[in-house]
């Protein structure tokens, strides 16, 4: 069962340099769920380096797909996908608060490629994360070389922003609403 495919938007606060575009290809089938990450005109696009597929902190810190669950009520799920096959879950009781470790009975398998001008993390997970969850938040932190050659410069994308600053956290930025077909 195919949801589709989203297009993110670039935080008005962090433009990207070179980076025309993210995407993001949402499928469930059988057991699985498969995010499919495009970033169209990557040239510039910094990746951290491959690493073993385990849990790590502080993802975000430079490119890294995003994922947020809502629950009913103001808990909340956060699912941080690294390039390098790194991956961490948070669970929050409210925003920002009661944030701890999340545990998943199935690690995520995560695989980058190049495809052209694109980059491409597809993401393949246990499709039980879902359970409980009534609206998501897709969301990436884009890393590109700057002018000087060096990486640093980062725009943040998500489905929706709110007011101010880039904060993925905001329960706005959940406006991809989940059926119950999509629950396992």
């Amino acid at each position: 069962m195919a949801l589709g495919t989203f297009s993110l938007i670039c935080h008005p606060q962090t433009p990207a340099m070179g980076v025309k575009s993210v995407s993001v290809a949402w499928e469930a089938r059988g057991d699985a769920l498969m995010l499919r990450y495009r970033v169209d005109g990557a040239g510039g696009l910094v990746l951290p380096a491959p690493a073993a597929p385990e849990r790590h902190d502080d993802l975000w810190k430079t490119t890294c797909f995003e994922m947020f669950l809502g629950q009913a009520g103001t808990t909340y799920r956060e699912f941080n996908f690294s390039p390098s096959s790194c991956w961490a879950t948070y669970a929050f009781a409210d925003y920002r608060e009661g944030g701890r470790d999340a545990e998943m009975a199935i690690a995520p398998a995560i695989v980058i490629r190049r495809e052209g001008d694109a980059a491409i993390c597809e993401v393949r997970l246990s499709r039980a994360i879902l359970d409980g969850a009534v609206c998501a938040g897709l969301t990436a932190v884009i890393e590109e070389m700057g002018v000087d050659g060096k990486g640093g410069h980062k725009s943040y994308w998500a489905l929706a922003h709110g007011e101010g600053r880039p904060d993925f956290h905001k329960r706005s930025c959940f406006t991809l609403q989940l059926a119950a077909a999509e629950a396992p």
